[in-house]
């Protein structure tokens, strides 16, 4: 039987705030959502972990920014398991959900399939974007791949480059419930110490890995003080507790922070949602000549694309194409 606790959080982000220690924050509940992004695949275990570690982040992340449009997390790296990619697109209206998607690519023949997901990235970076839509211009933030975890590199990346003090703590994995199906579950925590953490930043380099700035570094004496009680509670949380279905949310934080007195805010519901589409498409190959439109044809006269998020499959017309196209789309799928 499903709990009504179950219905009521999961795919959902929470948004809370410590008062007590200047601390703000976000609890993620993803279920369907993660079912939804990995059926569309069929990836080994050892990708599907990290990719539904990515969308974790990507949906504590997202939910964070007054994001207009588009959030992309992105890891690059030389390993077997070559790219990792999600995107979180902002609610069109209130109280409508948000949506995320994400693919990874690796080299069958390279991977590991009983080794460490992480170690298999190799070496590379961690790549934070912001698009807020036409007229805009994209954010791009970096980090090198390091500290044994996506969500390590997440914390490095905004010590680094935003000078914020993170933390997150993420479970995830398959699971199953008493006489259901077996399906992909995710939880986690993100903290984060408010914006004005940064004057402490001394510009000479950090005391975390290869001389990054960690949090300690960000943080007066009174507030390194706050963030590692926070850090310290947040140690004892559990991995049902973080994925559920039994403790929800609101009941997690007090149990975490009751002296820190949690506020929560009202909770963003996410799905699964993908942003292709023929006009999509035919925009992204507007740039091509009719020679290179012709060297992409198949020997069945048409051209093709496929959608590496959520598999959707296009077929054209190769003369309704590129910006010398000689014939308008009359019906094209």
């Amino acid at each position: 039987m499903t709990s009504t606790t179950q219905i009521a959080w999961d795919d959902t982000v929470l948004p809370f705030q410590l008062d007590r220690a200047d601390i703000r924050g976000r609890v993620a509940r993803l279920d369907g959502v993660l079912d939804r992004v990995l059926e569309q695949h069929d990836y080994p275990h050892v990708v599907e972990t990290l990719v539904a570690e990515m969308a974790l982040l990507t949906a504590l992340i997202g939910q964070t920014i007054d994001l207009r449009w588009k959030l992309s997390l992105q890891v690059r790296g030389d390993g077997p398991i070559r790219i990792l990619a999600t995107d979180y697109y902002g609610p069109t209206e209130d109280g409508e959900p948000a949506r995320i998607r994400a693919y990874a690519s690796y080299d069958k023949e390279r991977l590991e399939k009983d080794s460490d997901a992480f170690t298999q990235l190799g070496k590379g970076y961690f790549a934070i974007l912001i698009d807020q839509g036409s007229g805009t211009k994209p954010y791009q933030g970096i980090t090198p791949i390091s500290s044994g975890s996506l969500a390590k590199c997440a914390e490095t990346y905004f010590a680094q480059s935003e000078q914020l003090p993170t933390r997150f703590e993420l479970s995830y994995g398959k699971s199953t419930l008493a006489g259901g199906a077996e399906t992909w579950r995710a939880g986690g925590v993100m903290l984060q110490h408010m914006p004005k953490a940064s004057p402490f930043a001394t510009g000479e380099g950090g005391s975390g890995e290869d001389g990054v700035l960690a949090p300690v570094d960000l943080l007066g004496a009174d507030e390194e003080e706050n963030w590692n009680r926070a850090n310290i509670l947040l140690d004892s949380v559990e991995d049902l507790e973080l994925i559920g279905p039994t403790v929800d949310p609101t009941t997690l934080l007090t149990r975490l922070f009751h002296e820190e007195e949690p506020r929560v805010y009202t909770a963003q519901s996410v799905k699964f949602g993908c942003s292709c589409s023929d006009e999509k498409v035919r925009e992204s190959l507007s740039i091509y000549s009719a020679k290179d439109i012709e060297y992409m044809t198949t020997a069945e006269g048409r051209v093709t694309a496929d959608c590496q998020f959520c598999g959707s499959h296009y077929d054209f017309d190769p003369k309704t194409l590129g910006f010398q196209a000689t014939e308008k789309p009359n019906g094209d799928a």
